[in-house]
């Protein structure tokens, strides 16, 4: 499965809930398939994605939101591995990441991570986290079926092969705006519960 594959089935699953999307070409791709409001793509924050969507979740622990996604990569995960400990120690019942392993750094020549000899998904495991896997649209598709219905933090781990999709444009949106219309996005479901659903 390629990314953009798995990134169109977790746009499937997400219309209506915060999303948090790591950066280069996992935002490229997002955002291509769907450029939706409830995306905040960290454009040029690397290994932040799992913090920041643990933020939003412990911040609307009371609120009818129902989920809060992290999408984030291998290398990325590598570079802030300390998400998974945090997550399973102040488990935000909200939480739910969804983690695109293709075992290299998609953005410096394919040069590989570490995720081909550590096994993320296990050292999730070990920090607490309920962890589901899925090598193709099918599997994922019921992982995040599951992990909507299950308490947090819930890891999905995602393999999926190596390579960027052809032909997507740059994100080049300021993220001041992408962060506003995120925010404004939040605002306007936590006042009208009504309009979420999953």
């Amino acid at each position: 499965m390629r990314r953009i594959d798995a990134l169109r089935v977790v746009a499937d699953f997400t219309a209506e809930l915060p999303v948090v999307v790591t950066c280069a070409a996992s935002s490229r791709e997002l955002a291509a398939v769907a450029d939706r409001p409830n995306h905040l793509y960290l454009l040029d924050s690397m290994g932040l994605a799992g913090s920041v969507a643990t933020g939003i979740a412990l911040g609307l622990a009371d609120t009818p939101v129902p989920k809060v996604i992290a999408v984030e990569g291998d290398g990325s995960l590598l570079m802030n591995p300390n998400v998974l400990p945090t997550g399973g120690f102040l488990r935000p019942d909200k939480l739910v990441m969804v983690l695109l392993d293709n075992a290299v750094y998609g953005a410096t020549a394919n040069l590989p991570t570490y995720s081909e000899d550590i096994d993320l998904g296990l050292l999730a495991e070990a920090s607490g986290w309920t962890v589901h896997r899925a090598a193709d649209p099918e599997e994922l598709a019921a992982a995040l079926s599951l992990a909507r219905e299950l308490p947090g933090p819930v890891l999905v781990h995602v393999h999926i092969e190596v390579g960027n999709a052809a032909n997507v444009p740059k994100l080049l949106e300021d993220p001041v705006v992408i962060g506003r219309r995120f925010q404004d996005w939040l605002r306007a479901r936590i006042e009208s519960p009504a309009e979420v659903s999953l």
